[in-house]
């Protein structure tokens, strides 16, 4: 006999789940990410195993009779130098170098920037002045002459230093970062949620560790990606200028050979414009990266660019009302069936005006 009640039947999903999955997931779909991550990865790939995909040495000479540079053959894919040096071998074994000494540079004056700017915009007081003072001092210096000066005591020895150029990119590029950051914190150190961690005795490293850190991550993420990209031109900017030993193959090295072998002005262009362009694409992938960061934190422009089919499957307004922000306009929405009509309300009883 059966009783019409199923035992142990599984409930059916709610209903709030489902979208809050798709969010989670909805940061990998975003073409800016996509596309930045893919042309990311593609260097980074030819950042390590370049040297091993590249056809010839970046110092073999091909030919010692011919001086003027060949064009793209099926023998030289990307053509030769004036000397007959292979442009994609050096072009192959260039992209270590610049990977990383750009995201190390990156990593440490993110580092930096995080140290000095939390710590004084959460202490205050003399640390305050003291941080501050040191951020606008190192804003204000310039940074190519700065950069001139230290990498003057490297030397032009056969190998460069990456660690050092990394650490001297790092100096000029810290005081961004940490000025944003020291604002931020400003503005998170009254917070209610700070206030109740001071009052039940936690300290100040686990307050800025585990409460006002987590606030942060967009904006250290952002730091870090601009960082680097500063990074890459910096130091393609300081190989084109001859600071960096010549014999250390970098995009910047083979820009500044052919800056001095006239190949601009003679019209070789496959010796000068893969590597400009390789500089163009590694910095459009990371700001691509950080534009995509952006979108997923930021509702307003997550639901910019999006059909109206598209916004509303991804639980967004397609436009936002005039003087409301989206959470306010959410909850606007939220609220309008309390209010219901006169033909919502309950038998016999009036609606309330």
């Amino acid at each position: 006999m059966t009783t019409g009640i199923s035992v142990g039947a599984p409930e059916a999903p709610s209903p709030v789940a489902v979208p809050a999955v798709r969010r989670r997931i909805r940061l990998p779909r975003s073409v800016k990410i996509v596309t930045g991550l893919t042309v990311l990865g593609i260097f980074l790939f030819l950042a390590i195993f370049g040297s091993v995909l590249s056809p010839y040495a970046p110092d073999a000479q091909s030919s010692t009779t011919v001086g003027t540079p060949q064009p793209p053959s099926a023998v030289h894919l990307l053509g030769t130098t004036s000397i007959q040096q292979d442009v994609l071998s050096q072009l192959l074994t260039g992209t270590r170098p610049i990977i990383v000494v750009a995201f190390l540079a990156g990593a440490i004056a993110t580092l930096l920037s995080i140290v000095i700017g939390v710590s004084a915009g959460y202490f205050g007081g003399l640390i305050d002045d003291l941080l501050s003072m040191l951020i606008n001092v190192s804003l204000v210096l310039p940074a190519l002459p700065l950069l001139i000066v230290l990498t003057g005591f490297l030397g032009t020895s056969s190998s460069a230093n990456d660690t050092l150029i990394a650490l001297i990119i790092a100096v000029t590029g810290w005081a961004w970062g940490a000025r944003v950051l020291r604002v931020q914190v400003l503005s998170l150190r009254n917070r209610d949620f700070v206030e109740s961690a001071r009052l039940i005795g936690e300290r100040s490293w686990r307050i800025i560790s585990f409460e006002i850190m987590p606030s942060l991550i967009p904006i250290i993420a952002s730091s870090f990606l601009f960082t680097v990209i500063y990074a890459i031109g910096t130091y393609a900017s300081l190989a084109y200028l001859g600071l960096i030993s010549t014999a250390h193959w970098s995009w910047g090295t083979v820009l500044y050979w052919a800056q001095s072998e006239h190949a601009v002005q003679s019209g070789w262009w496959w010796w000068f414009l893969p590597a400009g362009l390789a500089i163009a694409l590694l910095g459009t992938a990371l700001a691509l990266l950080n534009f995509g960061i952006d979108e997923f934190i930021n509702p307003r422009l997550r639901s910019a660019g999006l059909s109206r089919k598209a916004a509303r499957g991804a639980g967004l307004p397609r436009r936002f009302r005039l003087g409301l922000t989206p959470v306010t306009a959410q909850a606007i929405r939220n609220a309008a069936p309390d209010h219901a009509a006169p033909d919502h309300a309950a038998p016999g009883k009036e609606p309330t005006r």
